[in-house]
């Protein structure tokens, strides 16, 4: 398998496990200077708060991808095999339009956080890190989405 097949496969799960796993540990080192050293970090909250905004963004395109987003299948599931692949179908369509709608959105927003040059309170970090989030998590899950549909275009209906 190259390089590329396994980041295109795992790059969710991997950015996903790495700012789960930070978020951990800076949380457990500010509860160890608060309630240890009755000293508290000025800077975890944020960067925590910012890891999970991140984590937010890339868990859609994730849950795309492995198909396990939030869904009514009882209307669904009554249906024969030809029409559950067309409801199937239309359900990613308007998925796709709508975050291909968003898209657009989310780049004017970054661009303005560019041009504003604002920087976070406790890092003074720029805050176009952040706010890039909902370009790269919307542009991701058009993609997963995308292979989504090409996936139920070239699979035998049962």
């Amino acid at each position: 398998m190259s390089f590329v097949k396994w980041l295109d496969d795992h790059i969710e799960e991997c950015a996903l496990g790495v700012l789960l796993i930070l978020m951990t540990i800076v949380m457990s080192i500010q509860v160890i200077a608060r309630y240890a050293f009755s000293y508290s970090l000025t800077w975890s909250e944020e960067i925590t708060r910012y890891m999970f905004i991140w984590s937010g963004f890339l868990s859609i395109s994730y849950s795309y991808k492995k198909g396990i987003v939030i869904k009514i299948e009882q209307f669904v599931n009554v249906l024969p095999s030809s029409l559950k692949k067309a409801v199937s179908i239309l359900e990613k369509l308007a998925a796709f339009a709508f975050f291909a709608y968003m898209i657009p959105f989310a780049y004017k927003f970054l661009i303005a956080s560019v041009q504003s040059g604002q920087l976070s309170p406790a890092v003074r970090l720029p805050m176009y890190f952040i706010q890039v989030a909902p370009l790269v998590g919307f542009a991701l899950t058009t993609v997963r989405i995308a292979e989504g549909i090409v996936k139920e275009f070239t699979e035998k209906t049962n």
